[in-house]
């Protein structure tokens, strides 16, 4: 359980965390099981745990007024999840997060991190890298999703993130790309056929 994330840690912070650091590590993190469709959090709460996924897949989303799902992250096995915005702020949530997979996730709370950051130098270096990497994520997303075609944007996850085309229905891959299923079905097809 708690192996995932030590590489996780090892591998970010570019050295070895001290087995005396991992140990504040593992009693701040709480480990909790999450069954297929259930939530992790739900629009109108407060995010108060951001989590590591160690096994599973989840996905972040918001339901607008006519009842439609638009996903806007999907997590797999050593990826983080949670509403940024609500943990930092504690301010409610705008989204929902569920388990698309049984899951196990590490949930870590603002509070327990910051701790977490002022005494274990490995974890200070592994969330910069984290914010680094989560700023270029969203600045391509952004760029993908006002300039790129449908086909274009599909391609690109295909490139990216080949593995969440292989965990997620294809109705959710739609959604993330802010494309109906239909034309998800009809680009799969195209692209088949080149």
């Amino acid at each position: 359980m708690f192996d995932a994330l030590r590489n996780y840690i090892n591998n970010y912070a570019s050295s070895q965390i001290s087995e005396e650091d991992f140990d504040l590590v593992k009693q701040a993190f709480k480990h909790k099981k999450i069954r297929k469709r259930q939530y992790f959090l739900q629009e109108g709460d407060v995010c108060k745990y951001t989590a590591f996924i160690s096994k599973g897949a989840m996905r972040q989303y918001s339901v607008d007024e006519n009842g439609n799902e638009r996903i806007i992250r999907l997590g797999i096995e050593n990826w983080w999840m949670g509403d940024f915005e609500s943990f930092v702020m504690l301010t409610p949530s705008l989204y929902n997060i569920d388990a698309v997979e049984d899951s196990d996730i590490l949930m870590v709370t603002n509070e327990q991190m910051q701790l977490l950051r002022a005494q274990v130098p490995a974890i200070e270096a592994t969330i910069k890298v984290m914010d680094q990497n989560r700023a270029i994520a969203y600045e391509k997303r952004i760029r993908a999703s006002i300039s790129f075609s449908a086909e274009e944007r599909y391609l690109e996850l295909q490139k990216t993130y080949p593995a969440l085309l292989q965990r997620f229905p294809q109705t959710m891959i739609a959604s993330y790309l802010g494309i109906s299923p239909e034309t998800l079905s009809r680009i799969r097809k195209q692209l088949a056929v080149k």
